[in-house]
């Protein structure tokens, strides 16, 4: 399968303005979401793996906890980083194919529109969708099957965070409570399924302890407020996941 991947925005981030990029891969062999379209928001002038490992990913990823605690070594992430995304896979190599210029850039709502049509839109494969201007999202997402969508940065009074469009990312059931009283629904990562807020969430379908009994193409509960169901919660996974359990668990 051939996938093609265009630039939808390059500009400031709306977290700190430092310059990122949106790139927009339509098409996917990713197994957990199915054949979504993929967006990767990285900064545009350093590398993911350096931006980690600087703190420089405040642009595109704000308070997140799980991108780890940044130093002034010369090589390597960030400390402690219990992200689920390998930034040596799929971001760094997207981040040099943009710098060796192999990616086309689409503008306008109708170009953009036509790029997501159709597909199902998975926003922040990698980062965070409010660093990015709304209207670059609305246009994606207007022909789309749908989306999913998750912020860190809910209250952010700079972000574009949009209770309709994201699931607010939470940290614990406190955290999660807080939300859902502000008409938010959440998704939040726990340490074990015994911690579910039973009548509150459910448990992420697509994730190895649900028994995979579908995608998240096909299952389309994180798209924030639009729908009503109940918020979403997955057990830590990825190649961090110890170290995340330990994070929520905390």
């Amino acid at each position: 399968m051939a996938f093609v991947t265009k630039i939808i925005y390059s500009g400031p981030s709306l977290i700190d303005g430092s310059p990122i990029v949106v790139l927009a891969q339509r098409g996917s062999k990713n197994s957990k979401t199915g054949n979504m379209m993929q967006t990767f928001i990285l900064r545009s002038d350093v590398d993911p793996v350096t931006a980690n490992r600087t703190g420089e990913d405040f642009a595109i990823c704000g308070d997140c906890p799980h991108k780890g605690v940044p130093h002034n070594g010369d090589k390597g992430q960030a400390k402690r980083r219990t992200c689920y995304v390998t930034l040596i896979h799929a971001p760094l190599g997207k981040f040099k194919a943009f710098q060796r210029g192999s990616y086309e850039t689409i503008e306008g709502h109708a170009a953009i529109k036509a790029f997501g049509a159709g597909q199902m839109v998975r926003i922040g494969t990698y980062g965070d969708g409010a660093a990015v201007p709304s209207y670059v999202w609305d246009s994606l997402c207007e022909g789309a099957e749908g989306w999913t969508a998750y912020t860190h940065q809910s209250g952010c009074q700079t972000a574009a965070t949009d209770a309709h469009r994201y699931m607010t990312s939470a940290e614990s059931l406190p955290d999660a409570q807080s939300a859902w009283d502000r008409g938010e629904r959440t998704f939040r990562v726990i340490a074990d399924i015994a911690e579910l807020a039973k009548g509150s969430e459910v448990l992420c379908p697509a994730s190895e302890e649900a028994g995979r009994r579908t995608t998240c193409e096909h299952c389309k509960l994180c798209a924030g407020a639009s729908i009503k169901a109940k918020s979403v919660a997955i057990v830590a996974h990825g190649t961090s996941k110890r170290a995340a359990k330990e994070l929520v668990a905390a």
